[in-house]
This record gives structure tokens, sequence and C-alpha cells, in this order.
């Protein structure tokens, strides 16, 4: 993991809500950030990530249900 994302997950206290995440959607999102070219695209991505993780009901702006929900 990238270091300014393990520092953004911690400076927004979402680093258990990332780990609470199925591996495939923690990889999905290290490297939909990862493969942008420009740094402005990788904040935005990692903004969108943060926002996903606080919500915890959406994934790549899809509805989502975590396997904890009923």
């Amino acid at each position: 993991m990238p270091a300014f994302v393990r520092e953004a997950l911690e400076a927004k206290a979402l680093t258990a809500a990332y780990e609470a995440r199925p591996p495939y959607q923690r990889n999905d999102y290290l490297g939909w950030i990862a493969r942008a070219k420009l740094p402005a695209t990788q904040q935005n991505r990692l903004a969108q990530m943060l926002d996903e993780l606080k919500r915890g009901d959406v994934y790549m702006k899809m509805a989502w249900r975590g396997s904890a929900r009923p």
C-alpha cells in the first residue's frame, strides 16, 4: 500500500473500514488508484475510496452490502 493511501486512511480513521472490506475490494481500490496517470486523478480516486469507506454501503459507485449485514 502506498504511504499516501495509508496516511489518508489513518488521518480519516478509516483503516478499520478498509481492512473490513474483502481482499478483492482492497486490491481493486489500490490498483485503481495506482493506475492513475495524473496526481490529480490519484487524489480524486483516493477521495472516492475514502468517501465510500466512510459511507460503508458503496463500492466503486455501486451499492454494496457487507457480509456482516443481513
